[in-house]
This record gives C-alpha cells, structure tokens and sequence, in this order.
C-alpha cells in the first residue's frame, strides 16, 4: 500500500509519467504538475506518439485505451485520462486547488472540464485524426475526413462558447483557474498544432489565452520535462 503521506511531501522521483512532451493531452497533467509545485515528484519517460510508440503491446499493457499520458505510482498502479491523474495529483496533499472543495465547485468544474474536452480539445483531435495526416499512416490506419472536417467545425463552435462564457467570468469555471481551464488551454494548444485560428470575432478568448500562456505552468510545459539539476 503506497503511504500517501509520503509521497504527497514530495519525495524525488516517486511517480513516473509516460508521455510524449508537445503533446496537447501531456499538457494538461503537466501544467496541474505545475501548479501544484510537483515536479520534482515525478520523473519522465518519453513514449513516442510519431514512432507509434503508444500502440505497440508493450504501452498498451499500461494503458489499454493506447493513450498519452499515464500516471505510475510507487506500487505500480499505473493512471490513466487526464482528469483521473490530475483529480489524483490536486488531492494528494489535501489542498485540492485544482478540483474544487465544495460539492458546488467540484460539480461546476467537472462539468466545464467535460464540456471543455466534448466541445474543443476532443473534437480538435478528430479532425487531427482523419482529416489531416496525423500522426502518419503507419499510426492512422482508419481516416474519415468527412467526420474530421465535422468535428472541426465543432471546435470552431466551442471556442465560441468559451469566449461567451469568458466574458461573464474570470476562468472557465468561475472565480479561479480550475481543471477546465486546462482542459480549454490543452483544445487551444491543439488548435494551434493543427492550425485552426481561435475566431475573429472571440477577442475574450484570444486575449484568456494570452494571459494564460504567461501562466509558469503553460509557459513551460515542454520543457519541464528536462533533468532537473542536481542537489548539492
């Protein structure tokens, strides 16, 4: 049994996180790493998503569904889906500032973190998926533009509902920066990989997203990843 005292007061290199550094899904634990100041927690194995890496049996026995990333604890239970890792992470040292405290607020983010991922980031990665090269045909072996192209214009239309919803609040969620407004800034950053423009006419959220890319946790996502140094 892992002794959550302890690896919540942050002993180095405790958790391992497989996944691939620029990815938008990566981002998100990430950026809830960060933000919880526990970085040097975790260590970081790399898994290949251009190589196909992610589908081969050796990483499917870690996470059946052949998705980035994947939590290991110390007694190897191995986390998968971003909303699973970060409710673990944001819970660990009993400061939930992530998830929420109250049933209100916990109810209220979840559902924007889902709306979050339906709406944008999920739609963002079909059209990735079938109506672009993807990840290569060595990885994409079924591709329905037609389906991508659709869930292209869906993104569009949920970029525009977070844009209204941005200018009635703060964050996604209300008051304070919250698992949803991760989720939002991992369909952006996704957005960007595949180029498709936040709207003209969603001045909120281009001007949220500018503001949040000078979060320390989204300025530098990629490159927490690196060695850390070591102690003297």
């Amino acid at each position: 049994m892992i002794d959550m005292n302890s690896l919540a007061a942050g002993a180095p290199g405790e958790m391992t996180i497989y996944d691939w550094p620029t990815g938008p899904y990566p981002a998100r634990v990430r950026i809830a790493l960060a933000e919880k100041n526990m970085r040097p927690q975790v260590a970081f194995v790399t898994v290949d998503l251009f190589k196909g890496e992610h589908k081969k049996p050796d990483f499917l026995a870690k996470n059946y569904s052949g998705t980035l990333p994947v939590l290991r604890l110390p007694d190897d239970t191995l986390i998968a889906e971003c909303t699973a890792i970060t409710e673990f992470l944001d819970n660990l040292d009993g400061d939930p500032v992530l998830t929420g405290t109250t049933p209100r607020e916990k109810g209220v983010i979840h559902m924007m973190n889902k709306r979050a991922e339906i709406e944008l980031l999920d739609a963002v990665s079909v059209y990735f998926h079938h109506a672009t090269p993807g990840l290569g045909p060595d990885v994409e072996i079924y591709q329905n533009a037609e389906w991508g192209l659709r869930q292209r214009d869906k993104a569009v239309r949920g970029m525009r509902y977070f844009d209204g919803v941005l200018q009635r609040q703060p964050f996604v969620a209300g008051d304070t920066f919250s698992m949803a407004d991760i989720t939002v800034i991992g369909g952006l950053i996704f957005a960007e990989i595949v180029k498709l423009e936040i709207p003209d006419d969603c001045a909120t959220l281009r001007a949220w997203y500018a503001r949040m890319q000078q979060r320390p946790s989204v300025k530098h996502r990629v490159t927490m990843s690196k060695p850390l140094p070591a102690s003297s």
